[in-house]
């Protein structure tokens, strides 16, 4: 073997990379188990002593806080440790009807309505659909006559054709997605979670937002489909007016500290407040002060002294500094303090208390800038960042700001012609203009900033040079061009005409997240136990080598999905504990190539060495097709099929490096060391040594078999359909865990049927049943899903043994109609996908036609043989759901099944060209080759099934349907490679193969 120097290296490298990788997760569980004996299960102060590591070195030999441990660990979906998943949809149906005014025109609504209907099924996006429905009933009309208007002149007049109306109106849907995704951003950035997962489906005009450890799934669904709310207010600025009532505030806080240590003497004479009489040179020597106290960790001795002299000040970052004369200097801007992250909420608390509030105006009000400063810009001692705090002046009788955001007719990203700066150009209606001119002409002599405020968070508070007429304006700044693209989207978002809608959210409580991790941690041991007492006890020593290719496999293929940020879910945990099976098949086509070896009579050594040359082909043929299939789930699937596509491709990648090089190396060290290695124990060294069946003979028995089957699961299809699972039908399906253990899927039926409507009840492990229901589904409110779920719990507690808490709901998902009927669409292209890709790459490697045939029929067959199958025993057994998890699961066994049926035709085309003259009858060189492939076929899905057998019976009742849909998949796969892909070569190529 070439080369091994360099695969040594690598192979070293790369476990000290992964080692690293690793560690991350390590070093944050320590620091956790440490918050937890600190916090003795309260879980304030769990998060109190999280945060207030956060920027601390906690990793001593690199240096690392705890915050970059945090976000370099291996991340948990939300079904291993509980959270929220929600897909929002924007609302293009409101976007087109705002756009054109709330247009009455019959054939308008019309069209409208017919592409509400249409967009169900239809793969054509929203706008097309419009489009072409209101040109077939009104051939002749001009949608330009409906939408043009005064405010977008600059984009529609009046005599443009449809065209450029349909183009504009797709212009402004994606503005309109896109004014959501900023928007939702910031509003996740505000809620404080932990690693948050936000992504913007364009294609789809969805956002999807997965946020790890939610507890209050009814406020996020509030802030999410929030109408957003732009204003802009005048502001105070950073002054001595301003500080004094900063200072008012930390003085009176002082005495009251002070009044509460005291003596009860002193206790008595604390109502008298004591007046504020600080002086300019009393203020000097407090900034030096605040120099030593601000930011400090209040934990300390030397802070928690800061906090009682300057309880605000010990929190709150002044603007002020002293000038070169040594006096007070209070720097310019709306910008009035600076407040570490993680003392934001004190600083909230402190401000919100009443007497506080008593000494602040009453047109005042304090906000915070929408983003935290980076460190270098605050050049912050303590390596945090930091958020700014604005002091907002309230407007008017009714303390608003002085213009909102619905006269923002356009805005846009921007570079200054003269300096060449990004800016932004923002455009307002005439009504807006004639305001903006007045509010501008009153700022401009002093150079007053007007914060531009969404959803009371600050985005920017620029200075005002001059007065501003005719409504454009131009602002300012050092940004950056996304700086300048998040501006100019929060100013549309002002007049945001399309809401956004919750097509489908999935919430799972921290404890079914618990069972689900345990599950999977237990189903990946029991995997890797029943691979190694499989292995060496049919190929003894060998089987050794194997399990330690598997194991560094693992370790390999874990370092590489925390290296990529990839997120594991418990899909992807079924990925790991499939990718233990599927490793062992290249070892096993080598070793049984080696024993073919052996048995010619050649030396260890040499055996050893065409073994792996023989078996290279099979195994690259195979590996690759399956990995293709991986490709497919990646590009097509959603969530966790996406995780499971990772965590498989990566395996696939791992697994060739493993078995092809790293055993490799093992084997040649132990020979060269002169140690006996034995391929087989004495019960497994015969089997399928001889094996002679006639499969080629009895390829019409098969054929007959599997139409019958086929036939019988399309009648059973068609008359009785399928169990399918919400994600494919709509619906909302709650997972509840009953107090008591006799409870049935009928005592459910009989308390909620007549609430709720006819609903699918089904067992859901012990003690547990699943519940799904369409009722309100189509309500689109904010209270929609609690109104769904106190109905249910009331229903539910008409009985004494099916009477629930609201926290024995530990699992809430519902999904939308038309993401529904959607993901029904991209199912069944991205199956057909799937097979015809495979077929083509079969085409390309065999070069004839009728093996990439025989690979389309198997494919096919075996998504067919599944599908009968979860039709056909769809009563009798049941958690056979047709969903997402079915359609990952019907992928792989495609890939399965091409895996197997490349290495029959790679012996198939070895024995054609290689051992039989042109004369011999393929049909027998076939069936010889298949019988000479066996022993190869039948250990490798020996392998496979026994580690999806552990799968099913200690994966958890989440992944039960997929694996068991594996299982199924797996025996047809089988099969097929056999009996029906090589059968149907004989057949189409009788003259080509001779």
């Amino acid at each position: 073997m070439q080369g091994k120097g360099v695969i040594k290296f690598f192979a070293i490298l790369l476990a000290i990379v992964c080692l690293y990788q690793l560690s991350f997760t390590w070093v944050v569980r320590k620091v956790q188990d440490d918050a937890k004996t600190y916090a003795k299960g309260n879980a304030k102060k769990y998060r109190a002593y999280l945060d207030s590591v956060s920027t601390q070195p906690v990793y001593p030999v690199f240096g690392h806080t705890y915050q970059y441990c945090e976000n370099h660990e291996l991340a948990l979906g939300l079904d291993l440790q509980g959270g929220m998943s929600v897909t929002l949809q924007v609302s293009l149906r409101d976007l087109v009807k705002t756009l054109a005014n709330n247009s009455t025109d019959v054939v308008f609504n019309q069209a409208l309505d017919k592409a509400d209907f249409d967009s169900r099924t239809s793969q054509s996006d929203y706008i097309t659909l419009f489009v072409n429905e209101y040109e077939k009933l009104n051939p002749n009309g001009k949608l330009a006559t409906i939408f043009a208007n005064r405010d977008n002149q600059e984009h529609l007049k009046f005599n443009d054709d449809n065209a450029k109306v349909e183009a504009y109106l797709k212009d402004q849907a994606t503005v309109a997605v896109q004014q959501t995704y900023t928007v939702i951003n910031t509003r996740i950035d505000q809620f404080g979670v932990t690693q948050p997962n936000i992504q913007l489906l364009k294609a789809q005009n969805r956002i999807l937002i997965e946020l790890p450890g939610i507890t209050e799934p009814e406020r996020v669904r509030k802030l999410l489909v929030g109408t957003a709310k732009l204003e802009f207010y005048k502001t105070f600025e950073n002054d001595e007016q301003t500080f004094a009532i900063l200072n008012g505030i930390n003085t009176y806080l002082a005495s009251k500290a002070k009044a509460a240590a005291d003596t009860a003497k002193a206790k008595t004479s604390a109502a008298a407040v004591k007046k504020d009489t600080t002086t300019k040179g009393q203020l000097n020597s407090l900034l030096k002060k605040l120099d030593n106290s601000a930011g400090k960790d209040t934990a300390s001795l030397a802070g928690a002294k800061a906090a009682n002299l300057n309880p605000l000040f010990s929190i709150l970052r002044p603007r002020v500094g002293q000038g070169n004369n040594g006096q007070l200097q209070y720097y310019p801007g709306a910008i009035i303090g600076s407040v570490l992250m993680k003392d934001t909420a004190k600083l909230n608390a402190i401000l919100a208390s009443p007497d506080v509030k008593a000494r602040i105006p009453q047109n005042m009000k304090f906000l915070w800038g929408v983003k935290p400063v980076s460190v270098d810009e605050t050049k912050s001692k303590d390596n945090q960042k930091i958020f700014e705090l604005y002091a907002i002046k309230l407007n008017g009788v009714e303390n608003g700001p002085v213009l909102t955001g619905d006269v923002v007719t356009d805005a846009r990203s921007d570079v200054d012609p003269v300096k060449g700066d990004w800016e932004v150009t923002m455009s307002m209606s005439s009504q807006g203009a004639e305001q903006w001119k007045k509010i501008t002409a009153e700022a401009a002599p002093t150079h007053a900033s007007i914060a531009i405020v969404l959803d009371n968070n600050v985005y920017s508070a620029p200075g005002v040079e001059n007065e501003i007429s005719g409504g454009e304006s131009r602002i300012s700044g050092n940004f950056t061009q996304e700086d300048t693209k998040d501006l100019s989207n929060v100013l549309k978002a002002g007049r945001l005409p399309a809401p956004a809608v919750i097509v489908s959210s999935d919430t799972v409580g921290p404890t079914l997240g618990a069972q689900a991790r345990n599950a999977g941690l237990l189903s990946s041991v029991m995997g890797f136990i029943v691979v190694l007492i499989f292995m060496i006890a049919y190929y003894n020593r060998a089987g050794t080598i194997a399990v330690i290719a598997v194991l560094i496999n693992v370790f390999f293929l874990m370092g590489v999905l925390i290296s990529l940020n990839a997120v594991l879910t418990m899909p992807g945990v079924a990925g790991i504990v499939l990718t233990l099976g599927i490793s062992v098949d290249a070892n096993v086509l080598i070793y049984e190539r080696v024993r073919e070896e052996l048995a010619l009579g050649k030396s260890l050594k040499l055996a050893i060495a065409d073994g792996f040359k023989h078996a290279l082909s099979s195994i690259l043929d195979s590996n690759i097709s399956t990995f293709i299939t991986g490709l497919i789930l990646f590009v097509f699937g959603s969530g966790p099929i996406k995780g499971f596509a990772v965590v498989l491709m990566i395996g696939i990648a791992t697994s060739l490096f493993c078995s092809l090089l790293i055993s490799r190396i093992i084997f040649e060290w132990l020979v060269s060391k002169g140690k006996e290695i034995k391929f087989s124990n004495p019960w497994s060294s015969h089997t399928f040594k001889n094996a002679n069946y006639a499969f080629v003979k009895n390829r019409f028995k098969f054929y007959i078999f599997s139409a019958t089957f086929i036939v019988a699961g399309i009648i059973s299809m068609a008359t009785q359909g399928f169990n399918y699972g919400v994600d494919f039908v709509g619906g909302r399906t709650y997972i509840v865990q009953f107090n008591q253990s006799n409870v049935t899927t009928q005592d459910v039926h009989n308390v909620i049927d007549p609430v709720l409507g006819a609903s699918e009840v089904k067992t859901f492990g012990t003690n547990s049943i699943a519940i799904t229901t369409t009722y309100l589904i189509d309500d689109n409110s904010t209270t929609a899903d609690l109104k769904v779920e106190n109905t249910l719990i009331s229903a539910l507690g008409k009985k004494p043994s099916t009477s629930i808490a609201r926290s024995n709901i530990v699992r809430r998902q519902k999904v939308k109609a038309t993401i529904a009927e959607g993901l029904k669409q991209s199912a069944f292209w991205t199956v057909l996908i799937a097979i015809i890709v495979i077929s083509g790459y079969i085409l390309i490697r065999f070069r004839k036609w009728q093996f990439s045939l025989g690979a389309m029929v198997a494919t096919l067959h075996d998504a067919l043989m599944v599908l009968s199958f979860f039709s056909l025993f769809r009563q009798w057994i049941p958690f056979l759901d047709i969903d997402q998890s079915f359609i990952a699961a019907i992928l792989t066994v495609i890939g399965y099944s091409i895996n197997d049926t490349v290495v029959v035709f790679d012996r198939i085309r070895e024995f054609l060209n290689l051992h039989h003259a042109s004369t011999d009858d393929p049909k027998e060189v076939i069936n010889h080759a298949i019988n000479k492939t066996l022993s190869r076929t039948i250990i490798t899905a020996l392998t496979v099934l026994f580690v999806l057998i552990v799968l099913f019976i200690f994966g958890g009742d989440v992944i039960r349907g997929f694996s068991f849909a594996l299982l199924v998949g797996v025996c047809f796969g089988t099969y097929s490679s056999i009996c029906i892909a090589t059968p149907i070569i004989v057949d189409f190529g009788k003259k080509d193969l001779r």
